[in-house]
């Protein structure tokens, strides 16, 4: 067996994982974001890929230099990034309560897109490597949220690790219209799109 390797340290990505079963370790990545794009799709690629390459050198290092520590096994560690745009607007994760609430302002009684870059990188135990990258959109469409109602949800603290400052599966579930697409790339991680990707690369993720 394999070993499958999360490059993220989000809670919401690890419970996704085990809702379905996937048995992975958790090594996020640390090094600082470089993007040089501005649409979201390219972004959130870009980072994915960056997340998922630092934590595969990581483990590649350690591995050639603890060879009597290591099993040699294969390896996929998948790496993540979400962001919200809105008015061709890249949200990350708001600052501090103030952009948060700024962030609210500019979601309540509209329609956005999230996008999920996803980035799968394939370590062989014979040491070859390979990588595939993509992204999925969701559409999600909010109700108005009156300022009074804004700042009750900035307080509540829920949206300060968040991109474009609300989870729906947490306390802002109440404020979701509709969405259109996929539910779990909104929460961060399309388990539904990698499983396929997967799949079609000829690779079952619960034999891995």
């Amino acid at each position: 067996m394999g070993q499958i390797i999360l490059a993220s340290a989000s809670p919401r990505r690890k419970e996704l994982l085990e809702q379905i079963g996937i048995s992975f370790e958790v090594c996020p990545a640390k090094g600082e974001e470089m993007i040089t794009s501005t649409l979201p799709s390219a972004v959130v690629s870009e980072l994915s890929a960056q997340k998922a390459r630092e934590v595969a050198g990581m483990l590649k290092q350690y591995g050639d230099s603890h060879r009597e520590l290591m099993t040699p096994q294969d390896m996929m560690v998948l790496g993540a990034d979400t962001v919200v745009s809105v008015d061709n607007q890249i949200l990350g994760k708001p600052k501090n309560e103030a952009d948060a609430a700024r962030m609210l302002r500019m979601l309540s009684g509209r329609t956005h897109e999230v996008y999920t870059g996803v980035t799968i990188v394939l370590m062989s135990k014979s040491g070859k490597a390979g990588e595939h990258t993509f992204y999925e959109k969701t559409a999600v469409t909010m109700r108005e949220m009156s300022d009074e109602e804004i700042e009750r949800y900035v307080a509540t603290g829920e949206p300060m690790d968040k991109a474009g400052a609300y989870g729906i599966q947490g306390k802002c579930a109440i404020y979701i219209d509709k969405i259109e697409g996929d539910y779990n790339n909104v929460v961060g991680l399309p388990v539904s799109a990698i499983y396929h990707v997967l799949k079609n690369l000829g690779i079952d993720w619960y034999l891995w």
